[in-house]
């Protein structure tokens, strides 16, 4: 039996800094290529283009292999944002930013559910309404063993979700665990839209409940909110919900139009960065009746601009907040668009709440969240939901 011998753990960390320092050197002779709150980070003296050209050029010629160079670019860029240590800042090389933005297009072909890696297999969190997944019998706590003959035990979400997803009309044999028991199902994959923002009545003890859920913060989705309010509301809801669980926030503006639906003026939001003044987010008007009672339903994914909402919905006395702590996160980002079709995505300033809080723990780091004035939570598994039964019993409470 031979063995082969190890390579030492310091070449690895002299390739990647070699890399970075050749990607920072091309970057200081070509500075137009970075966004502007970041090129100083690159730009240096006009002889080292030569230097970087050099040694671009050989890399490309005379390495014993083919290298790509664009590839060296990518790779260095990857882990000069990496070495800030931010876990919301990244570099999105052109084929991961086109990913990225296929991210907000709601058509996908599926089966219809949300779900979260287990160590077993993928947990049903939620069944679209009239999905394929809800026609084949699959229900929230629902466990996902296997796609076909293929295991999902121990698999990245990633994996399991590509092997469930195809194109519509085609079938999924799945393997599916509810209370102990195994049965084997086959759904038909369809076009599935799924919303950003969506509504129902709820009726507790004979009064109507206006319940909006909204599940992030893109284009569009104060408009869709706003919406969907007003939709149940003309449904006849004595009182609303507003569900942002497993919100992770999104575009800071939608959270000031959200906001504006149920606060008619005053400050939302206050942001602040090294680059950028200081700015107050005020309410833009035409917001329901404050007298609608409300209660704002959170969990710890609710996070960033999901916070923003919730933080002044609370502090201005709009709506009491139910659940668990939310995430703390206390900063913002900006996406930056690249010359090479990828992109920069980078914390760009740190956000405060109407009463002047900073959610966070400083700086990038996880803070305290919002904690809830009722507690409630639904575990994963629970095939009842916990917490809303106590958001509706809370909202109703607020009648009398």
């Amino acid at each position: 039996m031979s063995t082969r011998r190890q390579r030492p753990r310091w070449i690895p960390t002299v390739a990647v800094g070699l890399v970075v320092l050749v990607v920072g050197l091309w970057f200081g002779g070509h500075p137009t290529w970075l966004p502007g709150a970041v090129r100083s980070v690159f730009v240096s003296r006009p002889s080292k283009d030569r230097l970087i050209n050099q040694v671009l050029g050989l890399l490309q010629n005379d390495y014993y292999r083919p290298v790509n160079r664009a590839g060296l670019v990518n790779s260095g860029l990857q882990a000069a944002v990496a070495s800030l240590d931010d876990p919301y800042s990244h570099y999105y090389d052109p084929a991961d930013y086109r990913a990225f933005q296929n991210q907000d297009n709601p058509h996908l072909s599926g089966i219809g559910v949300d779900i979260t890696v287990q160590p077993r297999g993928l947990l049903v969190q939620e069944v679209f309404q009239g999905s394929p997944a809800a026609k084949a019998g699959i229900r929230r706590g629902d466990l996902i063993v296997s796609v076909g003959a293929t295991s999902l035990a121990g698999r990245p979400v990633s994996f399991s979700a590509g092997l469930i997803k195809g194109p519509a009309g085609t079938p999924v044999t799945l393997t599916v665990q509810s209370s102990g028991r195994r049965r084997v199902v086959t759904v038909r994959r369809a076009d599935i839209v799924v919303p950003v923002a969506d509504s129902r009545i709820l009726v507790y003890h004979h009064v109507k409940i206006g319940y909006v859920q909204l599940t992030s913060f893109t284009q569009g989705s104060g408009a869709q909110v706003r919406q969907q309010v007003r939709s149940v509301l003309g449904q006849g809801a004595k009182a609303l919900i507003l569900d942002l669980r497993e919100n992770g926030g999104g575009l800071l503006e939608e959270a000031v139009n959200v906001a504006s639906v149920f606060i008619p003026n005053g400050t939302i939001v206050t942001t602040a960065g090294r680059a950028q003044p200081r700015e107050v987010y005020l309410a833009k008007g035409d917001a329901i009746a404050t007298s609608q009672p409300m209660v704002v339903l959170v969990d710890s994914g609710t996070a960033s601009s999901a916070e923003i909402v919730t933080a002044a919905l609370e502090q201005r006395g709009r709506a009491t907040v139910v659940g668990t702590h939310t995430y703390g996160k206390g900063v913002f980002q900006e996406i930056q668009p690249l010359i090479n079709g990828g992109a920069l995505d980078f914390t760009v300033g740190e956000f405060y709440t109407p009463n002047g809080e900073n959610l966070g723990g400083g700086g990038v780091r996880r803070g305290p969240g919002i904690k809830p004035q009722v507690y409630a939570y639904t575990p994963p598994t629970a095939r009842t939901d916990t917490a809303l039964a106590v958001a509706e019993r809370t909202v109703v409470a607020k009648l009398r």
